[in-house]
């Protein structure tokens, strides 16, 4: 059984205006979440800030997504990291929170080789018996994991099941599916080319785009998986703009002043990142209005 199937948030962590987390908040956007129909939690990630957050912080707050979720929809941890233990210490510390799941991002600026890859995510898999979902996004992280490494984890480590998919190659995403047989969890990892992976058998999104609406974002995965082609086309379609102005700048900033602008008051983003360039604002501010969130 899937961990998940259709559209699973990549959950912003709300901040006080002190840069402290705000977890008042943080209930208010997953009951939000849930009411709209969205499949999953996904927390901790890099919409989460992560990056900015520390191994306390990065604990509590999934011990907060698990406890405000109350298992009505699985939470999916990010438990990342370019240094092995540390993604270890950070999985099982979700495995003990509760969490259904973990996601973990290739290790960033080590450029790791394939035989160092499959090194790592095998001693975080012997490690751990939550189901893991691999994170592929080279534009983030500058290293790549191939279709033949995904498929050597997903067939020697039983609880490696899924890849959330942030190439924009659609071969590799094609070779890895057909490298498994098709029984890979595939999940796309960009918002505007969901509907091209799902055609190559993913069952799902980790979407930024949820934030703001997840019942579009829900909508037009179940509508595909149901073979109701048509509606799919339709709700990606009318998601180009809005994704596109949501990653004019480097995420979370344009989502989180998305959030704001609608009044759901998730704070200001932490350092080195930045509040949004006032023409971009603009124009992300216009996109909304189009798409009728304003």
């Amino acid at each position: 059984m899937a961990i998940f199937e259709g559209a699973g948030v990549a959950l912003v962590t709300p901040m006080n205006e002190d840069g402290s987390v705000n977890y008042d908040k943080l209930e208010e956007l997953i009951e939000d979440q849930i009411n709209g129909g969205t499949d999953a939690i996904i927390i901790a990630g890099t919409t989460g800030e992560s990056a900015t957050l520390t191994m306390e912080e990065h604990h509590k707050v999934i011990c907060a997504a698990v406890e405000f979720t109350k298992h009505r929809i699985p939470v999916v941890a990010g438990t990342g990291s370019n240094e092995t233990n540390t993604a270890i210490q950070l999985t099982k510390e979700a495995e003990e929170a509760g969490a259904e799941a973990a996601l973990l991002v290739t290790p960033y600026y080590n450029k790791a080789t394939q035989k160092g890859l499959i090194a790592h995510y095998s001693r975080v898999a012997d490690e751990t018996k939550l189901p893991l979902i691999l994170y592929n996004v080279p534009g983030r992280t500058g290293t790549n994991i191939a279709a033949e490494s995904v498929a050597e984890l997903f067939k020697t480590k039983s609880n490696i099941v899924g890849l959330k998919d942030a190439t924009g190659n659609f071969e590799q995403a094609e070779r890895t599916m057909y490298l498994t047989d098709g029984k890979l969890e595939l999940y796309s990892g960009e918002d505007a080319l969901v509907l091209p992976l799902l055609a190559v058998g993913a069952i799902g999104v980790i979407s930024v785009w949820s934030n703001i609406a997840p019942k579009d974002v829900h909508d037009m995965v179940r509508a595909f998986l149901d073979g109701d082609i048509e509606t799919a086309r339709r709700l990606q379609f009318k998601g180009l703009d809005l994704v596109k102005a949501l990653f004019m700048e480097v995420s979370p900033g344009p989502i989180k002043e998305a959030m704001n602008m609608m009044g759901m008051n998730v704070g200001p983003l932490r350092m080195p990142l930045v509040g949004m360039e006032e023409q971009n604002k603009e124009v992300l501010k216009r996109v909304m209005k189009e798409y009728g969130l304003l």
